[in-house]
C-alpha cells in the first residue's frame, strides 16, 4: 500500500523507455494552473515536455486559471487568455527550447450570455494575439450525488441562450470544445445537426462514468456509451480527443506499491479507444495528454 510518499515519488517507481522519441507530437489538450496540491505552470509543464518526446507544439485548454479579479463578470475570463498569451510569447522566444507551448488555445466563456457573448469573444481574440481558436464549455451533470457535477443543472446545452451562443461561435469561425458525461452525448448530436458549420471537439472520449452508481455496471455503461459514440460520429463536424480515461480493469488495485505500466494503461483503455477510432476514423481523433 502506498503511504507517506508524494505522487511524483510513486510515479517514479516505474521507468520506461520512450518508444518513438523522434515522432513529432502536437499535444492538443493540457492545462496550466494553481491548485491545492501546488502549481502546474510553465516551468512544471516544461519538465514534462522535455522528458524525451518530440513535442513540437501544444494547445492550452481552459481550466479556470488566472481570471481577472476585477471588472465586469463576463470579461473576467479574458484574464486566462492574457495569461496564456504571455506564456506562449515566452515560449515563442526560443529561450525555453524548441517546443512552442500554448501555440493556440481554447478559452472559457459563459455561453448563457447568448448573442451577448460576441463582444466577449472579440475581447478574447484580441487578448490572445491570434492564438484564440474557440471556447471550452463543461456541462458534465448526473443525477447521482456521488458524481461530481460541473454544471448547475441538467442539459445545459439545450438551453436556448446557450444555443444562441453556439450560433455566434459558428458564425465567427470558432470551435466548440465540449466536456460532458456519456449519458449526455445525444446533446452533442443535436448541436452538430443544428449547426453543421460548427466544429465540435469532444473531450475525453465522451467521459464514460465508471464510478459512483455506475461502478459495477461497466458492461452496461460501455454498451450505452458505444451506441451514443457511434451516433455522434455520424456527424462529420465532430472530432474526438482520446485520453483522460480512468483505469478500470478486473482485479486492478488502486493502493499498489507501484503505478500501472504504460502497457496496463493501454490494455485498460484499448476497448474504449478502439470504439472511438473505428467510429470517427483516425483523421478525426487526436491523443491528448490532459496534463
Amino acid at each position: 500500500m502506498v503511504t507517506d510518499t508524494s505522487t511524483e515519488e510513486w510515479l517514479a517507481r516505474v521507468q520506461e523507455d520512450i518508444l518513438e522519441p523522434d515522432l513529432p507530437i502536437i499535444d492538443p489538450h493540457h492545462h496550466l494552473w494553481i491548485r491545492d496540491d501546488g502549481p502546474y505552470l510553465f516551468p512544471e509543464f516544461l519538465t514534462d515536455v522535455y522528458s524525451g518526446h518530440n513535442i513540437e507544439s501544444t494547445v492550452f485548454a481552459e481550466c479556470h486559471s488566472m481570471y481577472r479579479a476585477q471588472g465586469p463578470e463576463a470579461y473576467r475570463r479574458v484574464g486566462e487568455v492574457e495569461f496564456v498569451a504571455g506564456v506562449s510569447a515566452m515560449s515563442d522566444s526560443g529561450d525555453f527550447g524548441a517546443t512552442r507551448v500554448c501555440r493556440v488555445l481554447f478559452g472559457g466563456s459563459d455561453l448563457t450570455l447568448g448573442h451577448e457573448i460576441e463582444p466577449v469573444l472579440e475581447a478574447q481574440i484580441a487578448a490572445s494575439g491570434g492564438r484564440f481558436r474557440g471556447v471550452r464549455y463543461s456541462t458534465g451533470w448526473d443525477r447521482s450525488e456521488k458524481i461530481r457535477n460541473v454544471a448547475p443543472n441538467e442539459s445545459m446545452l439545450r438551453e436556448p441562450r446557450v444555443r444562441e451562443a453556439l450560433s455566434v461561435l459558428a458564425r465567427m469561425g470558432l470551435s466548440f470544445d465540449s466536456w460532458l458525461y456519456h449519458p449526455q452525448l445525444d446533446e452533442i448530436a443535436e448541436i452538430a445537426d443544428q449547426y453543421p458549420d460548427l466544429t465540435i471537439v469532444l473531450n475525453h472520449v465522451g467521459s464514460p462514468i465508471l464510478g459512483g452508481p455506475y461502478r459495477d455496471k461497466r458492461d452496461e455503461v460501455f454498451s450505452d456509451w458505444r451506441t451514443k459514440i457511434d451516433n455522434v460520429a455520424q456527424r462529420s463536424n465532430v472530432v474526438m480527443k482520446l485520453g483522460a480515461l480512468p483505469i478500470r480493469m478486473p482485479g486492478m488495485q488502486f493502493d499498489r506499491e507501484v503505478p500501472p505500466t504504460s502497457q496496463e494503461v493501454a490494455e485498460a483503455w484499448r476497448p474504449w479507444l478502439d470504439v472511438c477510432i473505428n467510429a470517427f476514423g483516425p483523421s478525426r481523433c487526436m491523443f491528448e495528454s490532459n496534463f
